[in-house]
């Protein structure tokens, strides 16, 4: 009855951030308090079930959502894009290992084929908009939540159930939503970006503390 409740809280709370981004007199009051939250309560989420001590997919995952939230810190302050895009490149390296065993799948190689022509032309996209210092750490965020992805994906056909698919659903989120946030900073800002990017990362977060 707790997860329910947690998960529905989280909701409620990433719709407050959200709303925060568009009530610009109370913007920066909104989205300092209610992100974090929203990320410490689906990081809950997936502390409820009580497999931390027993699960290493449950501490990898645990281990994402913390530096998720310590991204999440991060982008609310001022100039500190790098400290952030740092922070959840340390985030796709722990669900990296949580979803490793994907590796394994026979549908694992194709996955990555096309999640690379995704990645590349993304990339190509991105490329001359960015600053020469952020070309280096942007191209291997890219490369590493792609990687996150086909591995979920992976998974999900290796070891198929709820959990799983959740996983994987939920990292394809992830990198939708990184894909907005970086053509709305670097290429073509739009209006509803922070809805795009918010909604479908928070989304994406849940699904992941929800395969715990």
């Amino acid at each position: 009855m707790v997860l329910p409740i947690v998960s529905i809280a989280a909701l409620v709370s990433a719709g407050i951030t959200i709303s925060g981004h568009y009530l610009h007199p109370a913007r920066p009051l909104l989205i300092g308090i209610f992100k974090p939250l929203t990320t410490i309560l689906i990081l809950t989420v997936a502390l409820l079930p009580g497999t931390l001590g027993s699960d290493p997919y449950a501490r990898a995952i645990a281990a994402g959502l913390f530096l998720s939230l310590i991204g999440d810190i991060f982008l609310v302050l001022p100039d500190r894009f790098i400290h952030g895009l740092a922070a959840f490149l340390l985030a796709q390296i722990a669900y990296i290992v949580a979803f490793h065993s994907g590796a394994q799948a026979p549908g694992f190689p194709l996955a990555v084929l096309v999640l690379a022509g995704v990645a590349a032309g993304m990339l190509g996209y991105l490329w001359g908009a960015l600053d020469a210092g952020l070309r280096l750490p942007v191209s291997v965020y890219v490369i590493m939540i792609e990687l996150m992805t086909a591995l979920a994906i992976g998974r999900s056909m290796q070891q198929p159930s709820t959990a799983a698919l959740l996983a994987a659903i939920g990292a394809t989120l992830f990198m939708c939503s990184d894909a907005m946030l970086a053509i709305n900073r670097f290429r073509r800002p739009f209006h509803w970006a922070d809805l795009g990017v918010l909604a479908t990362y928070f989304v994406a977060q849940l699904l992941i503390a929800r395969s715990v």
